[in-house]
């Protein structure tokens, strides 16, 4: 985030390629909250059946929705970056119906669902703006529904990381290139096994269509990883868009 920049900037920023915001609009988002707090990754910031009493803005980092079996296996049902609003979904409910977690340290600011919902009452702008959000929301969730129950698995991680690549470019064009997304979390995205992402990663490496360094996933062929996942682009709608 720039120095001097206003904490929701981002969230500003995400909204209006959805739709034009006033200039009060603007105002009166930016006022929610002036500071904003670092988390770790692996930090629970909704619980599944818990409260949501509150609502988070992501303002850097890499954070999930997930869900959990009565086994403890977990299925991340979407990634978030920079932008995005995390818990609306459960904001109009006041109940969550899934989890979210960090992936990576996130700087995030915490909204009052009362504040968020009296702006939804005051500025019909804001409203239409956060329900096209949750509608490209609902496209995203349809196509990991393909991608898990589909696609085979060398397609599901490519689509997946041609995905996320181009949300972080968009929420960013200053971002640092690569995705700092660890095995586990691609096979909990994905429904695979880690070792088998593994072996699905380093056949990618060894193709030349992304790179492994110190963690961190970059791709060096965009349109080539495109047709290996059967990415079209046009689900993402303004997420794609910076």
């Amino acid at each position: 985030m720039p120095a001097g920049e206003p904490v929701l900037m981002p969230i500003v920023r995400k909204l209006t390629r959805s739709g034009p915001l006033g200039e009060d609009d603007r105002a009166a988002i930016l006022s929610l909250a002036q500071d904003s707090v670092m988390l770790d990754a692996g930090v629970a910031i909704v619980a599944d059946g818990g409260p949501v009493d509150r609502c988070c803005a992501l303002l850097s980092g890499f954070a999930s929705r997930s869900k959990v079996t009565g086994e403890g296996k977990r299925q991340i049902l979407s990634l978030h970056v920079c932008g995005d609003l995390l818990d609306l979904h459960g904001l109009m409910r006041g109940v969550a119906d899934h989890d979210i977690r960090t992936l990576t340290p996130c700087r995030v600011a915490f909204l009052p669902r009362s504040a968020i919902l009296d702006l939804i009452d005051r500025h019909a702008a804001i409203a239409h703006a956060l329900w096209l959000d949750t509608l490209a929301d609902a496209s995203v969730f349809r196509e990991w529904i393909l991608n898990v129950g589909r696609r085979g698995a060398r397609t599901r991680i490519a689509h997946l990381l041609c995905e996320s690549a181009l949300r972080v470019a968009a929420a960013d064009p200053d971002a640092r290139s690569g995705l700092p997304l660890t095995q586990a979390q691609l096979a909990d995205a994905t429904g695979l096994t880690p070792v088998h992402v593994n072996r699905v990663l380093q056949a990618l490496v060894q193709e030349r269509l992304i790179d492994r360094d110190d963690g961190t996933i970059t791709i060096v062929d965009f349109d080539r990883l495109a047709i290996l996942g059967e990415f079209d682009p046009a689900y993402l709608g303004s997420l794609a868009h910076g």
